[in-house]
């Protein structure tokens, strides 16, 4: 397998064109590259070209990097991980794309499919992880370039990857004039190699693990307010005055699918040792859930998570 060049990478194909996938492709739009989109959704394929001038594409023959943003929730079960949609292109990948052409994961997975992926693509292509951090409620702030974890199936995919996300690759170019000019040519995105995939995979499923356990806690602290006949806001408002600590707010329990989902991963990853805390954590999200719907309390909008 060899490396692309980065000054030959021009094509970018964004496969998944939903919450995540268009705002990516809108990014890889505006840094420069020819970019175009798939999804299994004519309907978005249609809105991406119409409005973003995101080019459809049908046949994957031509493209130098691939970016993966499809969903890994299970159709029947948003809840429960589910990575055959992600199987499913990667076959086509494999019967079309060309040798040396990056494939970059950005949708959330489990331990150990990066490199599922990379043998089902005949070790013909570069492999990476790079698992996405943008926000929608906060997109200013949580955008498509913030910082984010990178891994690679070997060493040489993990720096084609650097190669093309990150900013401070400069790439030697001549003019008409047969003139040498130093160009910047990446997604100027910062990244966080680091040294196994595996690593990166966990990355982002301890973190939205992490985000749930953090509002199980204010349930659960919730939960011990009403049954000792505490003020929990006031409580919570005078917790969050410590520098160090963050007390959430419970609101309907664990809001959103990722987090549950993601957590699931995390759970599922380990052949042996299970998260004792996590387990509790959703047996608290259960029981907090269970009490509201008891309680016939009016229904408000669930904690937002970035995922």
């Amino acid at each position: 397998m060899h490396t692309e060049s980065r000054s030959q990478i021009k094509k970018v194909l964004v496969i998944g064109l939903g919450q995540l996938g268009l705002p990516v492709a809108k990014y890889v739009k505006e840094r420069g590259f020819e970019t175009f989109g798939y999804d299994i959704n004519p309907v978005k394929v249609e809105n991406a070209e119409k409005k973003y001038g995101i080019k459809s594409i049908e046949c994957f023959d031509d493209i130098d990097v691939f970016i993966l943003c499809i969903s890994t929730h299970d159709p029947n079960d948003e809840y429960t991980p589910f990575v055959d949609g992600l199987f499913s292109v990667a076959q086509k990948i494999s019967r079309e794309a060309k040798n040396g052409s990056l494939v970059s994961i950005e949708s959330t997975v489990p331990k150990g499919t990066s490199k599922k992926i990379f043998e089902m693509l005949n070790h013909r292509l570069h492999v990476a992880h790079a698992p996405h951090r943008w926000y929608a409620l906060e997109e200013d702030v949580h955008g498509v370039n913030q910082v984010r974890v990178v891994g690679g199936v070997s060493d040489c995919c993990l720096k084609t990857a650097l190669q093309f996300y990150d900013s401070g690759n400069e790439v030697l170019e001549f003019n008409n004039n047969n003139t040498q000019t130093n160009k910047k040519n990446g997604l100027g995105i910062p990244m966080h190699p680091v040294s196994e995939i595996e690593i990166a995979e966990l990355t982002k499923i301890v973190e939205n693990a992490d985000r749930y356990m953090q509002i199980a806690f204010s349930e659960d602290l919730y939960l011990y307010c009403q049954a000792n006949n505490v003020n929990f806001g006031e409580l919570r408002d005078a917790l969050n005055t410590k520098w160090n600590v963050k007390i959430l707010e419970p609101r309907d329990g664990v809001g959103g699918h990722c987090l549950p989902k993601d957590t699931k991963m995390f759970l599922q990853s380990s052949k042996s040792i299970k998260s004792k805390i996590l387990m509790a954590a959703m047996e608290v999200d259960q029981d907090y859930r269970r009490f509201r719907e008891i309680r016939g309390y009016r229904l408000v909008p669930p904690t937002i998570n970035s995922s």
